[in-house]
């Protein structure tokens, strides 16, 4: 027996087609032409992973906050050194 396979975008748009209630499973299962099983398989999918999606927000956020603040640090050492090099240019001038 051959399965269909099913973009994750459809799968998507049938969990949010079932969990909004509009219409029954079945109505659901002839719309789409899709098992209820597998309907309900991907609502229970699509819910339980909701708490993730909010979750790898917070982390990437947190993951960019430390990003920008090592860059920050990562500016304030080249302007630094490029002060010194400046001052070493300066002192040096007449040796060079």
């Amino acid at each position: 027996m051959k399965y269909k396979k099913h973009s994750n975008e459809f799968k998507a748009a049938v969990a949010l087609a079932a969990i909004r209630g509009d219409k029954t499973i079945a109505e659901l299962s002839e719309e789409f032409n899709v098992h209820p099983n597998q309907i309900v398989r991907w609502k229970k999918d699509a819910e339980k992973n909701f708490k993730a999606i909010f979750e790898k927000n917070r982390e990437m956020k947190k993951e960019l906050e430390e990003k920008e603040k090592e860059l920050e640090r990562t500016q304030k050492k080249l302007g630094q050194t490029t002060v010194e090099v400046e001052w070493l240019k300066k002192k040096l001038g007449p040796y060079l």
